[in-house]
């Protein structure tokens, strides 16, 4: 490990940086479906003259269709690549985009929503193992947390196109906002392209000969990339010695078949504690209900007392500002103060955020005749910082750190099914939330979130070790509870490296 600090410059590789951001692009495409339904939910139901079910439905159906993309992601990714997945997502994007856009009715606009969310279970999984991917250990942080900030500027930029284009005429302005989202995922498919594709998937491939290519552009000197290409070779299992410039066939298989028994019915002690912290921190990260906040937001200041639909949109392109500039800010903390503090401060954060935030929405409530100004400014407020704590930790500490803890053979579909809760979890939260108010009210809604947030930290206490400045291949010793064993399976890799 010493020795690989040594070697490794903490400097961001300039190369590496630029094929992360355009692979994130397709995470603000998703963004964009997400924030613009936000605003143009409150057109689309006086349009159409829908019920609060169908909103519900058409709030919550993208992440059930999101499953569709995200279970197929990981084996699609193993066989096409990294770099082609992308692109499809794009194209399948593009085609929901132009169905929301020219939908007529309902039925059709369900469908496109659907077809966009078998996109987003694509884009979830991909964007971030393939920025994990090509990014050196010191730096993964940073470029693996960019599909987030990407996520979070589509936010922001579907909630001003919902300002803006709300202007239009009723039956207009709402389909534009769909259909503008088609532009960027055309243009996405033909700009990844000129990006590598990811080295470790190449090794897998045994293209030895390409993967260091790309290894030497995105490392920041040769020394680097030779020991990170020693490093992927062993965890292939190919011979570290083998100097093959041609084609080379690895000694385990590479195309996804087994993996799914590896990860769920013959996983290792160490595979287990990975996939259960996966799929805690892809449960927690919706179950604490920051998406009724993003997709909701109009809603809860209408509660607070915002009432015309300007100052909703308004409002609501804060929430987009504010999560932005705080995951932003993450982005560059994340590889110094590490995954784990970040994600301990984050939740404290955000039980506090929402325990107030239920408390202030209940006084509003139990006073429908007279505005109790504290207590509604005291919603607007809670309701920001809670943005603001999520955004700062949980949102991007969940795609870094579930898309770097997988061996190479299982990574992309062991993010696949950290995805797919997630997409349930997200779809769950997005689909009953306006039940759930009427149920036990806005205010009981967020204090039964901040009780999950209470059983989120402490999973995350217990559960989730650091793996700040860990290479992708010592993520097994990271996750191996007794710390003998953890010894002798660094010192027999030193062995063999020296062998």
């Amino acid at each position: 490990m010493e020795e690989r600090k040594g070697i490794e410059n903490e400097k961001i590789n300039k190369y590496a940086c630029a094929s992360a951001i355009v692979a994130s692009m397709i995470s603000i495409i998703f963004g964009y479906e997400t924030g613009v339904m936000s605003g143009a939910l409150i057109f689309i139901k006086e349009d159409l003259k829908i019920t609060e079910l169908q909103v519900e439905v058409l709030g919550g159906i993208i992440n059930f269709c999101a499953l569709i993309g995200a279970l197929s992601a990981g084996r699609t990714s193993d066989y096409i690549g990294r770099r082609y997945t992308i692109c499809l997502a794009s194209a399948i994007f593009f085609s929901g985009s132009l169905l929301m856009g020219f939908a007529p009715n309902f039925a059709l606009l369900l469908t496109g929503r659907c077809v966009a969310g078998i996109g987003v279970g694509f884009a979830l999984v991909i964007a971030p193992v393939y920025s994990v991917e090509i990014s050196a250990a010191s730096t993964r942080g940073i470029l693996a947390s960019l599909p987030e900030i990407g996520i979070s500027l589509g936010i922001l930029f579907g909630y001003i196109s919902s300002y803006f284009f709300g202007k239009l005429p009723l039956h207009t302005g709402w389909r534009v906002m769909f259909a503008i989202g088609a532009v960027p995922s055309l243009g996405l498919a033909f700009g990844i392209l000129g990006m590598p594709e990811s080295p470790r998937w190449l090794v897998m491939q045994g293209r030895l000969k390409e993967a260091k290519s790309v290894l030497s552009k995105v490392s920041n000197t040769e020394a680097e990339a030779e020991s990170r290409l020693q490093d992927i070779k062993l965890a292939a299992g190919i011979d570290p010695d083998c100097n093959d410039d041609h084609m080379i066939t690895p000694n385990q298989n590479t195309s996804g078949q087994g993996v799914w028994k590896e990860i769920l019915l013959r996983p290792t002690p160490q595979v287990r504690w990975m996939l259960l912290a996966a799929l805690g921190i892809h449960f927690f990260e919706h179950a604490t209900g920051i998406e009724a906040v993003i997709l909701y937001s109009p809603r809860i200041f209408k509660k607070a007392g915002v009432e015309s639909k300007n100052k909703l949109l308004l409002a609501t392109i804060g929430v987009g500002i504010t999560k932005t500039v705080f995951i932003s800010i993450s982005s560059f903390l994340i590889d110094k103060t590490g995954r784990r503090k970040l994600l301990l401060v984050s939740v404290g954060g955000m039980i506090v955020a929402l325990f107030g935030l239920g408390f202030a929405l209940t006084i509003v409530e139990q006073s429908p005749d007279q505005k109790v100004v504290w207590a509604l400014w005291l919603s607007i407020a809670t309701c920001y910082i809670y943005v603001m704590f999520f955004s700062i930790g949980l949102a991007p500490v969940t795609w870094v750190y579930s898309s770097e803890i997988f061996p190479l053979k299982l990574r992309a579909q062991g993010a696949s099914i950290g995805v797919a809760v997630n997409r349930v979890t997200n779809a769950t939260v997005s689909m009953t939330f306006l039940s759930l108010i009427k149920a036990i009210t806005i205010g009981g809604a967020f204090f039964m979130f901040g009780g999950i947030s209470v059983l989120a930290w402490i999973f995350f206490f217990f559960f989730l070790p650091e793996t700040k400045g860990k290479s992708l291949e010592e993520m097994e010793q990271v996750f191996t509870r007794n710390k003998k064993s953890r010894t002798v399976d660094m010192e027999s890799q030193i062995k063999n490296e020296d062998l």
